[in-house]
């Protein structure tokens, strides 16, 4: 588990050079739903060459052979409920003293029934995306009718079986505005944690509107504000620390005169400041976000054994058909590479905040064409000054 410092920045206790924090399973790519934002084409029906149980099981083998503290593991998919072996997988990574979690799709096979046995069989926490705040605007992102409304009532029977809920929201130019509202249902539906994704342009997500940099940099302050209410992560935004630490030198100010914000922020934090005068939310000490990027503590595997340094970063490092996990993700070329921020290009490369940032690989990528070019969606301009460490102080 991580190790939460007085830092602004969480570090994992593992060396991220010889293991993972978190591994990503796409057990299957089956799903019944069509997400625009989807990383990948999804299928009807399981691929043919999808990893068996007996691959799956080494994979597990794998994971739990980096050695303690285990990396955590997140079955997803597709959907992980297109699996009839789902449970036994589950089974055997808990058997194997791995923390196992679910990133399933909300479908006629989400029944209480299938998460209190995915329980049992030893998961401990489901993530479930909501992505806006009506059926119109979620069933139009999932591409079916009716998942909005199956949606609220899943939740509430994963966190009724005492399973720790995350949900995932998409972040649009389409549906920036309906942030506050979802997160007001975030709260109600009594989610231990928002991931909040800005969007990559990959797979069928290149049809997508993603936000320009000047509202990337408004939704990442308004987050912050956010985070002394409901633990906040994000998803492919990891200059959302960079912000965290920014804020943390500034301290009480306004934010954004000091930061120069936009009026996306100032409509975020009008809409949050109207939900704080509506309910008496207590305050808590924010959640300071993980130190991990694409390959450095993160790594993701694909329905037929790919090897990944994110899902959202199509460049493989090797297949596990051929060597291990933990072989590539110690070994490849890639991986040692996204490893060391001296590979950065442009503003990154020169960042002060690029050894507890980096940018995002994987956008990087899908906007250029090279995983190590700057991130393309942040307005911070480096002064130049001492690379800075989790506290925010020069190294």
């Amino acid at each position: 588990m991580a190790r939460t410092q007085r830092t602004g920045i969480r570090q994992v206790r593992q060396d991220v050079h010889e293991r993972p924090f978190l591994v990503i399973w796409e057990a299957t790519r089956a799903c019944a739903l069509v997400c625009q934002h989807c990383r990948a084409d999804s299928q009807t029906e399981p691929h043919p060459m999808q990893l068996t149980t007996a691959e799956g099981e080494r994979l597990l083998d794998d994971i739990a052979g980096f050695g303690a503290p285990s990396p955590m593991v997140v079955i997803s998919g597709g959907d992980p409920f297109e699996r009839d072996d789902l449970t036994e997988l589950i089974g055997y990574g808990k058997r194997r003293g791995l923390s196992m979690a679910l990133a399933p799709s909300v479908t006629p096979k989400a029944t209480r029934e299938r998460f209190a046995e995915a329980a049992a069989a030893g998961a401990k926490a489901i993530s479930i995306s909501l992505d806006g705040a009506s059926a119109a605007t979620h069933d139009g992102f999932r591409g079916i009718d009716g998942v909005y409304d199956a949606t609220l009532p899943t939740c509430r029977d994963i966190v009724d079986l005492g399973l720790r809920l995350q949900i995932n929201t998409t972040v649009t130019a389409q549906t920036i505005h309906e942030l506050p509202e979802v997160l007001r249902q975030v709260i109600d539906l009594q989610a231990f944690l928002w991931s909040v994704f800005l969007l990559v342009p990959t797979g069928r997500g290149d049809a997508l509107s993603a936000l320009p940099a000047d509202e990337v940099e408004d939704v990442l302050h308004w987050l912050v504000d956010v985070s002394h209410y409901l633990a906040v992560k994000t998803t492919e935004a990891p200059h959302f620390r960079r912000v965290v630490l920014q804020r943390r030198r500034a301290g009480a100010v306004d934010v954004a005169e000091t930061f120069g914000l936009g009026p996306t922020y100032r409509r975020l934090r009008a809409a949050l400041d109207d939900l704080l005068a509506e309910r008496d939310l207590p305050t808590r000490v924010p959640r300071p976000p993980l130190d991990i990027n694409a390959g450095r503590g993160f790594v993701f595997i694909d329905h037929l054994g790919g090897v990944y340094p994110s899902g959202f970063l199509p460049v493989p490092g090797g297949t596990l058909r051929e060597r291990t996990l933990i072989d590539i993700y110690r070994n490849a070329p890639l991986f040692q590479q996204l490893r060391d921020p001296a590979q950065l290009g442009g503003r990154c490369g020169v960042c002060e905040f690029r050894n507890v940032c980096g940018g995002s690989r994987s956008r990087a990528y899908g906007v250029t064409g090279d995983a190590f070019a700057e991130e393309p969606t942040c307005t911070y301009q480096p002064t130049g000054g001492a690379v800075l460490d989790a506290a925010g102080a020069p190294t």
